[in-house]
């Protein structure tokens, strides 16, 4: 198996090697939901409904994603860091600790899902109409909560051990399987909407199956639970894992609040079918936040491990490539998303109407996206550094502190309607990423430069 090495080989060639395969990855993932709208929008006669009342259902993945990247996202840096002080007893000791909290987490994840499912979807903006499909969806969807989230939330310790192409297998295997189940049971053997919900369970499983073989197996430090014993000294371990993770995890629920939120002032201002118009938003938002995603995720563990190594200036060097591959890549998709906004819509769904309401949203939704870049990057940064507090307030000045309150402010106070409801997303972008980038800027870079004065001083 190739690994990368991340002490010795080229910061571009580290983060190429590591984000390539990620990326791929990635994009397998997003089959998982992405190819579950695109065949259900094309189910005859009820398939804008349907794609609609599963968009009422994101929220509540979103949610799911969010804590399995909570032990994933929030172990993963830290274990970096201690493979790079040479201390992988450490190292090992914080992977278990995160995935003995993410299955239990899973459990009560889903118990209270099946206890709450029709009343939070109802209170996410369900019609009556939109509860028959979105009900039977989530309920399937929930059976697979416990292998979703080891999927996803552990894959970060395959990466962060060198091993991104072992990373992109785990997700394409479910991607794949997911991709040939969802028309077979959608349409030939007629379970619509149940079937979607049933391939991507079966999907999940089969991940979570080879991400478990791997990291009891194969990889270098081996994952088990904790014992019993061992939890009072791992005690610190899950408060760090938490405290860092918390940023992550914010992000994404933020992610969802902003959703919940969208969905009930569509569905007053526009009706049902903005909230299939959010849906095919929030689809080519996915898509193309996607590679930067893997951009960034894979230059985590680099920054991580030279840190904890004391290199700063290959953690320089790392935010350099990767702030320079981000932007370059998000150029090319914002002249996309302004120039041929139909092209990317026609993905989703080929119904006129539909097509005709979520091209202006679209432009309106995505006028300040470069932006965002800062946003990812500052991050990014702050995550793979351990620094908590940084991470934690970013993450919710944009959501929490700005988006929120224009989604209620602009199409009711302004009298924008819908409109108002896509312009607190680029009115976020540009204030919550230049503050996140300056500040990153300010603390981050001196911090680097007193290491390398020490260093020299050392040596």
């Amino acid at each position: 198996m190739k690994r990368i090495d991340f002490e010795n080989g080229t910061i571009a060639g580290n983060i190429l090697g590591a984000a390539l395969p990620m990326l791929i990855a990635q994009i397998l993932n997003l089959l998982y939901n992405i190819v579950d709208r695109i065949y259900i929008a094309r189910i005859p006669e009820i398939g804008t409904a349907a794609l609609g009342a599963v968009g009422l259902c994101f929220p509540i993945i979103v949610i799911i994603t969010a804590f399995s990247n909570l032990f994933g996202t929030g172990g993963a840096p830290l274990f970096s860091i201690f493979r790079g002080k040479k201390d992988p007893d450490t190292a090992r000791r914080i992977m278990n600790t995160s995935f003995t909290m993410l299955c239990v987490c899973a459990m009560i994840l889903m118990a209270v899902g099946f206890l709450f499912a029709r009343p939070i979807l109802i209170l996410f903006g369900a019609s009556a109409k939109a509860i028959v499909y979105a009900y039977p969806y989530m309920m399937l969807y929930l059976i697979g909560t416990l292998p979703s989230m080891i999927a996803v939330g552990m894959n970060p310790f395959i990466n962060a051990q060198g091993y991104s192409s072992i990373g992109m297998l785990s997700v394409a295997i479910g991607a794949g399987t997911n991709l040939v189940l969802d028309p077979l049971f959608i349409f030939a053997l007629g379970l619509g909407v149940r079937g979607a919900a049933i391939a991507t369970v079966i999907s999940q499983c089969l991940s979570a199956a080879f991400v478990l073989f791997f990291l009891t197996k194969k990889s270098e430090l081996k994952l088990r639970f904790l014992h019993k014993n061992e939890i009072p000294e791992c005690t610190g371990h899950a408060k760090n894992i938490l405290s860092l993770g918390a940023a992550g995890f914010i992000m994404q629920l933020t992610n969802s609040l902003v959703t919940i939120c969208c969905n009930n002032i569509l569905s007053v201002t526009g009706g049902d079918i903005y909230i299939s118009v959010m849906t095919i938003i929030s689809s080519v938002r996915q898509l193309v936040e996607t590679p930067i995603h893997a951009m960034v995720e894979g230059t985590s563990p680099i920054l991580s491990y030279n840190y904890g190594a004391r290199r700063p200036g290959r953690v320089r060097k790392s935010i350099l490539i990767m702030s320079l591959l981000v932007f370059s890549y998000t150029a090319v998709m914002w002249s996309m998303i302004i120039l041929i906004p139909e092209t990317l819509i026609r993905i989703f769904s080929s119904d006129a109407a539909l097509i005709q309401d979520a091209v202006p949203a679209l432009n309106m939704y995505f006028a300040a996206f470069i932006f965002m870049d800062l946003q990812y990057i500052g991050q990014a940064v702050f995550k793979s550094l351990n620094k908590k507090v940084f991470a934690i307030f970013f993450s919710l000045l944009r959501k929490v502190f700005i988006v929120v309150p224009l989604t209620y402010f602009l199409p009711y106070a302004m009298h924008m309607g819908t409109d108002g409801v896509f312009l607190a997303e680029p009115v976020s972008n540009v204030i919550g990423g230049t503050a996140c980038i300056l500040t990153m800027l300010i603390t981050i870079m001196p911090e680097l430069k007193r290491i390398e004065v020490e260093n020299r001083r050392a040596a």
